[in-house]
């Protein structure tokens, strides 16, 4: 069975390469920990001119989710094509280049495989997880990341800036440092560098910005967008969890988000977060300006993503790693030229599963056959077209959420389960899964349940050795 996979993506790559050179380019932007507070989406108070840009002349997709709200499962699943229950990982510590195979090829391998030029800077994989084989050119940049364990110590700390301050062990602070020295600042100006040049074949750029992953400090003039009295806090309900069944009173980690309000610094740390997210919205702005400037224009795709949300105190929650709205939904935008109409909206449920074969689709290359995703060229095309495919979400082993335009239904590996009206209940503030009414509700979204969702898979891909 091996052999007959190998032999027929064999020539898949045959078939591909060899028509390699008129392909469209492709800009692909990643962005770390950034929910959905952008001015198209229609956050009153993020500042993101360069994403609204963005949107306006593509397609913005209002309903996207990730397969998995932590940065390296996450990202392993969007760049494999394999959803987390398939391949095991999911935990930052979880090495996908064990779990998955190299005849089961990432996105760049493949794309690197078929004739692209692949070039890469900054946070695209998680951590220095990356085939070195599989770029041209790829430099993992000095940015700290966060582990994959809780953070003990939530006691407040003076900052190194004025104004700043530490909780654990991230800085939240105004710098004062050239903004040339961060490396999400030198992330786009390697963008910037490629796409000024012209290139023998047709590449994949990707750049990946680290920021608003914590540490959230950036030069202090984004800090300045935002003066701490005109700070909307989101809005809460006092009893959140009370209807939630004990797996997710346990995901919601409240003593975390008790922490920050004790200490005083709440609107602080929001603050402080959608600073961040400006300093990164200016540097998807210089990439923009890079390519409307370059030869590239018009025969490049751009596709932008965030691998996951953040939660602000939503769900009693501080940080990611759930499987509510606020963690599992985040930006994702596409310019496709002569596919995507300028000012494209659309509010169909799509997981990131999805991108791996849309790039696909659009650069006329055979889909390989591990893909577990569906492409959404016709969503490109039709921002209104029909789509019955839910988004799913997974967290830690056999826990998932089925997102469909008007429900979410979380059901968790020993029974547990939520539902919420997303038309009457935006906030997810109403679990509704105990209600008679909505059995059969319940029993359609989850014939969408992953079937290899077991918690012996996932140990079993573990134990397998790194080649």
């Amino acid at each position: 069975m091996k052999l007959i996979f190998l032999a027929a993506f064999g020539l898949l790559l045959c078939a591909a390469k060899a028509s390699a050179s008129d392909k469209p380019n492709i800009l692909f932007i990643a962005i770390d920990d950034m929910r959905d507070w952008t001015g198209y989406s229609g956050s009153a108070q993020a500042k993101t001119p360069n994403l609204d840009r963005l949107a306006k002349s593509g397609v913005a997709f209002t309903r996207a989710y990730t397969a998995y709200a932590l940065c390296n499962p996450s990202r392993a699943a969007l760049l494999t094509g394999l959803r987390p229950s398939t391949t095991g990982v999911i935990t930052n510590g979880d090495d996908w280049r064990v779990a998955v195979p190299a005849e089961r090829p990432s996105l760049p391998g493949y794309l690197h495989a078929q004739g692209y030029l692949t070039l890469g800077q900054g946070k695209i994989f998680h951590g220095s997880k990356v085939r070195k084989e599989e770029w041209d050119e790829y430099a993992k940049d000095g940015e700290r990341e966060e582990k994959d364990t809780d953070k003990k110590d939530w006691s407040l700390r003076p900052g190194k800036t004025e104004g700043g301050f530490i909780i654990g062990s991230n800085d939240i602070a105004p710098l004062d440092s050239p903004e040339e020295e961060l490396v999400d600042y030198k992330t786009a100006s390697f963008g910037v560098a490629q796409l000024g040049k012209t290139h023998g074949k047709p590449f994949f750029l990707a750049c990946g910005f680290h920021r608003p992953h914590l540490p959230w400090n950036v030069p202090r003039k984004y800090f300045d967008l935002f003066p701490l009295e005109s700070i909307t806090l989101p809005e809460l309900k006092a009893d959140d969890l009370a209807d939630l069944p004990k797996e997710g009173v346990m995901m919601a980690k409240a003593g975390e988000f008790a922490a920050i309000r004790d200490l005083g610094k709440y609107r602080e740390c929001v603050r402080a977060y959608l600073a961040c997210i400006a300093f990164t919205d200016a540097q998807v702005g210089r990439l923009l300006d890079a390519l409307e400037k370059s030869p590239h224009k018009d025969n490049t795709i751009i596709c932008l993503w965030s691998d996951h949300g953040w939660h602000h105190g939503e769900k009693e929650h501080w940080r990611k790693s759930t499987l509510w709205e606020e963690a599992t939904r985040a930006p994702l935008i596409w310019r496709v030229p002569g596919v995507t109409k300028p000012g494209g909206v659309c509010t169909r449920p799509v997981d990131f599963l999805g991108i791996y074969p849309t790039l696909c689709d659009l650069t006329g290359l055979p889909l390989p056959p591990h893909l577990q995703g569906t492409s959404l060229k016709p969503l490109l095309a039709d921002p209104q077209a029909a789509w019955d495919r839910p988004a799913i979400s997974t967290m830690h082993d056999g826990n998932h959420a089925i997102r469909t335009e008007r429900w979410r239904y979380i059901h968790y590996a020993n029974g547990g389960e939520e539902l919420y009206d997303e038309q009457a209940d935006p906030h997810e503030w109403t679990n509704l899964a105990d209600k008679p009414e909505h059995a059969a509700v319940k029993a359609d979204l989850a014939k969408w349940l992953p079937a290899d969702a077991t918690p012996q898979a996932a140990k079993a891909k573990k134990k397998k050795k790194k080649p």
